[in-house]
């Protein structure tokens, strides 16, 4: 009985120690293995026939990476430390910074990241919380004297000429990037701005500058429009001038040709029939100024009324 207990005993110590043996790598992380509370430096890195001076990093350089991934061995008394070699993104609240005129804007800035050296990480800065903190004081103190030497224009301006967010974005990046990458085994991929503001003490007085700003373009094109304006009317009224001048002098020029043929036609008429012509004058001539309420005192004599105090027979003679 005693035998088998001890059989099953050293049976499961066995099964506990092949089980602690055993070590499985993910894709997205890097492993040190630890003896006792520190790096093992005796090992070589797994699958490899090339040694190691520092600790045993599993997936710590790329080119290796794909063979690192998976199932590994290690000792039953030494243990792992994980480290995720994946992109991180550090987005804090957003900060005040100094321009160079001396008036505050506040950036909201975020950092993409990643552990580039296992071993240097974990002796520096230990977890991702510790790299966060120093990245901060590190992206926050270059930012700070990046944009401290620009005025607020070279942020914020739709003049391609004064505009240098680009550049100093690429500036802080690549200043973080070494120091990052020195002190604390990390490299920075990217710093980048996603909002840029003025704090709520100057805010109104930003407003009321872009107010004014605005209202002085307002006036320009107003100017711009009413000179416009003018130099339309004024090209308009030439065409009216110009066009009525040609109507009347078309209009003249009809009128006078109609009067012409008028008196060639009355010429003619008079040349046919003198009396008849003059009798049918004489008639349009009544009715022009005889009516119900026209008193007319003429003499006896006189030429216009001939056809209505004469007989028609004296006028025959």
């Amino acid at each position: 009985m005693r035998l088998r207990i001890l059989v099953f005993l050293l049976i499961l110590i066995v099964a506990l120690a092949g089980y602690r043996c055993l070590l499985l790598v993910d894709e997205t992380e890097m492993v040190i293995v630890t003896q006792f509370g520190r790096p093992d430096d005796a090992h070589r890195l797994v699958g490899l026939g090339v040694s190691d001076t520092r600790p045993w990093l599993i997936g710590t350089w790329e080119k290796y990476a794909p063979r690192d991934s998976g199932l590994h061995f290690k000792m039953p008394w030494q243990s792992v430390i994980r480290i995720d070699r994946r992109l991180q993104i550090y987005d804090p609240r957003p900060s005040e910074f100094l321009a160079a005129e001396k008036k505050n804007i506040d950036l909201d800035v975020f950092v993409c990241w990643r552990v580039e050296d296992p071993y240097r990480f974990l002796e520096t800065v230990n977890d991702t919380m510790g790299a966060e903190a120093r990245l901060h004081d590190l992206v926050w103190s270059q930012l700070a004297a990046t944009v401290g030497s620009h005025p607020i224009e070279a942020l914020v301006s739709t003049d391609t000429s004064v505009h240098r967010l680009d550049e100093i974005q690429q500036t802080v990046a690549q200043a973080c990037a070494e120091q990052a990458a020195a002190a604390y085994g990390i490299a920075v991929i990217d710093v980048r701005l996603k909002r840029i503001g003025v704090p709520a003490q100057v805010r109104e007085s930003v407003f009321q500058r872009m107010r004014a700003e605005r209202a002085r373009i307002a006036r320009q094109y107003r100017a711009e429009g009413e000179k416009e304006a003018q130099k339309i009317r004024a090209a308009a009224d030439r065409d009216k001038t110009i066009k009525l001048a040609e109507a009347d002098a078309e209009a003249e020029r009809i009128r006078g040709k109609a009067e012409a043929e008028a008196t060639r036609t009355y010429a003619d008429a008079h040349g046919i029939d003198p009396e008849f012509y003059e009798l049918l004058r004489t008639l349009e001539a009544y009715e022009q100024f005889l009516d119900d309420q026209t008193t007319v005192l003429l003499s006896a004599d006189s030429e216009l009324l001939k056809f209505l105090t004469q007989p028609t027979m004296e006028r025959d003679e």
